[in-house]
């Protein structure tokens, strides 16, 4: 099985008519994932390889039945993009656009609170259920089905370990890129326990950094609640306090989120951390083979 997307899941994408929105619709539609709309203000009614253009989301939604969003939507006009799709009754926005500011994202998520919208990102390469559906711009080739759950705040890394299990032979239910903005939807607690919830994954993979809480907060859960193996890689060891490394969100303040407190919260919650990126896949393949 999967969490969030499906083979039941409908995509619009918001700036499907810009550079990168089209460019990644196409991958998506590729993919096999159901690409049904499209929005850009003013290009109502224009098709892009077939897929009909709205001027609102509202109307995407109302045509096409759309129950999720991608948004590729410049950082300015971002946050009333994530807005708008959750006004619309969409029911999954994954922001993709990095760089929005923090008072817009503020006002964003503050709109969505009592809404029936998961937002993922922003700042997120997406999500993928390996065979089912692909929401950003993960590579989908290097992905197959299977029952290991990848939450992680860096895509790149994401790639590197989703590649090392594909070629174990290692299948993923679903990989979830979490942002890597200081304020975004869904965090690794929220993921986690999606994943202890769902009967097609039995382990799960955590790929932090440093910067915030969230590693710690997952920690706490895994100790109190959960049943299934967790792994885990954090990155930034060597990262002086203050000095922000890569997003927005991984800076270390006031003694909090070093890669070493994290690395220590993890490992007294029984979570296995690993010393390298490099060393993920093998070690899921000893802990799933130990669960046997």
């Amino acid at each position: 099985m999967s969490i969030i997307v499906d083979d039941n899941t409908r995509v619009v994408v918001q700036g499907i008519t810009g550079t990168e929105g089209t460019f990644h619709t196409r991958q998506m539609v590729e993919y096999g994932t159901k690409v049904v709309a499209g929005v850009t203000p003013g290009k109502g009614g224009q098709k892009l390889d077939g897929v009909p253009v709205f001027n609102t989301a509202q109307e995407a939604v109302e045509e096409t039945g759309a129950n999720s969003s991608a948004i590729f939507v410049p950082p300015p006009f971002a946050a009333d993009a994530i807005m708008e799709a959750a006004e619309a009754g969409v029911e999954v926005v994954v922001c993709l656009t990095e760089g929005i500011p923090t008072l817009d994202m503020i006002a964003a998520r503050q709109y969505l609170k009592g809404k029936n919208t998961t937002l993922i990102g922003p700042n997120t390469p997406g999500i993928i259920s390996p065979g089912k559906c692909k929401i950003g711009v993960m590579a989908g080739y290097i992905h197959r089905e299977g029952k290991v759950g990848v939450a992680s705040r860096s895509g790149t890394l994401t790639y590197e370990v989703v590649d090392q299990l594909s070629k174990l032979g290692i299948g993923q239910s679903t990989c979830v890129g979490i942002g890597g903005d200081p304020i975004i939807g869904l965090s690794f607690l929220d993921i986690i326990h999606l994943f202890e919830a769902d009967s097609g994954t039995d382990a799960v993979i955590i790929i932090g950094e440093i910067g915030g809480r969230a590693e710690e907060e997952a920690a706490h859960y895994f100790r109190r609640q959960m049943t299934k193996p967790v792994v885990a890689f954090i990155a930034g060891i060597t990262a002086p306090p203050g000095r922000r490394m890569g997003h927005a969100g991984a800076i270390i303040s006031g003694g909090v989120g070093s890669a070493q407190e994290k690395i220590n919260t993890l490992e007294e919650a029984g979570i296995t951390v690993v010393k390298s990126p490099a060393e993920v896949g093998c070690t899921v393949a000893e802990t799933m083979e130990k669960k046997r």
